[in-house]
């Protein structure tokens, strides 16, 4: 399962995470650096609809209607 995790930079461009997050061995990450400056209200929503969103995307339904992608070759 993809998981998406917000962080910020620092005034020195350090990248900070907030808690802890555990990762299993040989994992590939990526990173996105986004050109605007954080927004209080947008994170706030964020937060507020991951829970409704995480519902939906654990139906059975959902899990059908991506298996497609599970047949494209491992990057």
């Amino acid at each position: 399962m993809l998981q998406s995790i917000e962080g910020m930079t620092d005034q020195n461009g350090k990248l900070k995470i907030p808690g802890n997050i555990n990762l299993p061995k040989s994992r590939r990450v990526i990173i996105t650096i986004l050109e605007e400056e954080p927004s209080d209200e947008a994170f706030n929503l964020a937060l507020l609809s991951e829970s409704a969103l995480a519902k939906e995307w654990e139906r059975p339904e959902e899990d059908k209607a991506w298996s497609h992608l599970a047949q494209l070759p491992s990057l």
